[in-house]
């Protein structure tokens, strides 16, 4: 029998009905707020699974078509791969809920979201968050829940708690904070330049409103939830520790670490590892979490060094940035390029310019948003971190860098009335060393400053990190992290802006939160070093965007025209705007409201297609000059096509100031003439007078 559960949230009714569907999995949430509904479960396997040393967490958010009336495209007719704002949601599902399952668990766990109704004013994404958080509180899986998600909103100034689609369309702020009871466990944000101190107040505004989500869960939990199971912990024998300490003192494996060299710092691990393989030969049980051990024993020793010396691995004082440098111009042909270089990171983007026409259609859950003109990719290729594996693609972690970036630089691009092209930036890892998506951001600033995008203000990213002690006021912030210490250490908080305030935040953690100080130091020292990338660094190289578009971007013009004309400037079937196209080969978009976008490389074409707009548009008056081609000739006249599918005559009597016996005598098929209107005549055909031209 199964039980329901029902609360107001921000003014909607959300409702969570147990062992309803769902039976055989360990845990299951029937989700329902307003008409959205998703089918959030959590699965457990039986046994952990051999020769891992990580925690094996699949979240999955499964987009249904049927979920908002429509059949998927394309010739299969069922749902294919994961969209990208699946993946995205999936990975916001996954960053606050995997730091609650006990670091020693290896058994396989499956998060599974099915989203089967969409309401345009609950978000499915927010309810797929609690669904999970749901489903995990109240199976049997080891969890040290609960924690809830809570979206924000900036309208008029005021915060708006999970927004509706109205208020979404307005809003200048898209933020999504989890919590646990006592902290903040994941920060995920777009904003429109909201400042340091407003940011602040909205996360801890959501920190609120997810107490009341938890002590709703809570009540599920008492009266539903199953007895948390045992597992076989894969923790490392305190004994190998003591005999590798024997083997590597402390002092030893600080000398291998301390080293601003990463290839030099692995070279050593290398050695090390090695060594100690040598001397545990004959202890099977112990070479099987070596690796494990040694990852263990270099991360508490870097961890001592910085909490308790303040020494960073590199030798930098602890808001010390990396050496930075930033370049342009370095990719010949391409529209505009930029290279931004932190320390061992470097990334290059390359933007692309292109015609409205080619913004990238949205099939998906989401009505309000069918495409986009930016698009940010980002490239992550193995060798940018000295490995070897095949390419297959862009991965989660790829989509997430790459849609990270995009937040970031989208409230500072121009409409598409000041620039009407699409932009494409694509970001290619050349190295890696930590931070390599906000090192994109940076880049991608440079690249469209190049490229002659009007961008209202420069943006710049960097990263925090964090190393805590054994209370909530033992620990050291760390700006401009390195890989190790992201690795080793508890947080990288990923913040980008301009000068005026913050665009996007991302902050993941592997502990069970942070305070509201950390958060606050957090925020104020990348503020701090992203004024100085800017002012130092990026505007140095390039202070403003160039006022043209490179020569190998195609040029756009955009010319307005009354929308009741559209059908005259494509024609019958098109025919129209074919043979413009054809004429000049220019590109034409011609969007509902009537703005015309003609795009070339060939200026001289592109305004030639312009004039043919104008004269297919403008409304026929006497004594307007026209140039056109004699396309037919009659006994009585000829008729003169002055724009594609647009024609008028000249009477035998109007070709010239003296007696014409035969049209053939003065004209003949393809001419090039000049013509003045005379209006239109019995018939409603356009007349022409030649003689009559001033």
């Amino acid at each position: 029998m199964y039980k329901s559960f029902s609360m107001e949230l921000a003014g909607r009714t959300l409702t969570v009905d147990v062992n309803r569907v769902g039976a055989q999995a360990n845990g299951a949430a029937f989700m329902h707020y307003g008409d959205t509904v998703v089918l959030s479960t959590a699965t457990a396997s039986d046994k952990p699974r051999e020769g891992i040393d990580f925690f094996p967490l699949s979240v999955e958010y499964e987009e249904k078509l049927y979920a908002v009336g429509k059949i998927p495209g394309g010739f299969n007719k069922r749902e294919g791969k994961a969209s990208e704002n699946a993946i995205l949601t999936s990975r916001v599902i996954d960053r606050p809920m995997r730091p609650l399952f006990p670091k020693d668990y290896r058994n396989d766990v499956t998060l599974n979201n099915m989203v089967m109704s969409v309401d345009p004013d609950c978000s499915p994404e927010l309810t797929a968050m609690l669904g999970s958080a749901i489903a995990v509180a109240i199976s049997d899986i080891p969890f040290d829940g609960p924690c809830a998600t809570t979206q924000v909103g900036l309208v008029d100034g005021g915060f708006v708690f999970n927004p509706n689609a109205a208020q979404k369309a307005v809003s200048d702020l898209q933020l999504t904070v989890a919590s646990t009871r006592e902290k903040v466990i994941m920060i995920e944000a777009g904003a429109n330049e909201v400042p340091e101190d407003k940011m602040i107040e909205a996360i801890f505004a959501a920190h609120g409103v997810n107490q009341e989500v938890i002590k709703f869960i809570d009540t599920i939990v008492a009266e539903c939830g199953k007895e948390k199971h045992s597992y076989a912990s894969c923790a490392v024998p305190e004994e190998l520790f003591a005999a590798i300490k024997e083997i590597v003192p402390p002092e030893q494996m600080e000398e291998a670490v301390f080293t601003d060299v990463k290839q030099q710092r692995e070279e050593n691990m290398k050695k090390m590892r090695e060594q100690l393989e040598e001397a545990f030969a004959e202890k099977e049980e112990w070479l099987a979490v070596l690796g494990e051990a040694i990852y263990q024993y270099e991360k508490k020793t870097v961890r001592k060094m910085i909490l308790k010396d303040h020494k960073r691995p590199d030798g930098r004082a602890i808001t010390e940035i990396r050496k930075l440098a930033a370049e342009i111009d370095l990719i010949p042909r391409v529209h505009g390029s930029g290279m931004f270089t932190r320390g061992q990171t470097q990334i290059c983007t390359v933007t692309t310019l292109a015609p409205l026409s080619d913004a990238q259609r949205i099939d998906g859950l989401d009505e309000a948003e069918t495409s986009k003109r930016y698009m940010h990719h980002y490239n992550f290729p193995s060798y940018s971190v000295g490995e070897t594996k095949p390419s297959r693609g862009p991965g989660r972690r790829e989509i997430g860098h790459g849609a990270l970036a995009e937040r970031a630089l989208v409230p500072v691009l121009p409409s598409e009335q000041e620039f009407p092209y699409a932009i494409r930036t694509v970001s290619e890892t050349f190295e890696s060393n930590g931070s390599t998506s906000q090192a994109s951001v940076c880049a991608s600033t440079l690249s469209l400053m190049a490229a002659g995008v009007p961008i209202k203000k420069p943006v710049a990213g960097i990263s925090c990190g964090l190393v805590t002690g054994e209370t909530d006021d033992d620990y050291i912030v760390l700006t401009d992290i390195q890989g190790l210490e992201d690795f080793f250490g508890d947080m990288d908080f990923k913040v980008a802006g301009t000068p005026d305030g913050i665009t996007a935040i991302q902050m993941d953690i592997k502990i069970h939160g942070l305070t509201r100080a950390i958060i606050e130091e957090a925020i104020r020292k990348t503020r701090e070093a992203r004024m100085y990338i800017l002012n130092d660094i990026m505007l140095p190289c390039i202070s403003e965007p160039r006022k043209e578009v490179g020569k190998f971007a195609p040029k756009i013009v955009q010319v307005k025209i009354d929308p009741a004309k559209i059908g005259d400037v494509v024609g019958q079937r098109g025919k129209t705007i074919n043979a413009i196209i054809e004429q000049t080969g220019v590109k034409i978009d011609i969007s509902d409201e009537g703005a015309v976008s003609v795009c070339g490389t060939d200026a001289a074409m592109i305004q030639e297609a312009v004039r043919i707009i104008k004269v297919i548009t403008t409304d026929f008056e006497e004594g307007q000059i026209f140039e056109g081609k004699v396309i037919s000739i009659k006994d009585f006249g000829a008729f003169i096509e002055f724009a594609p599918g647009k024609e008028g005559m000249v009477h035998i009597s109007k070709i010239s100031k003296e007696r014409v016996n035969h049209v053939e005598d003065v004209l003949t098929l393809g001419d090039k003439v000049k013509v003045v209107c005379l209006g239109k005549d019995k018939m409603g055909r356009i007349s022409f007078s030649m003689k009559d031209v001033k």
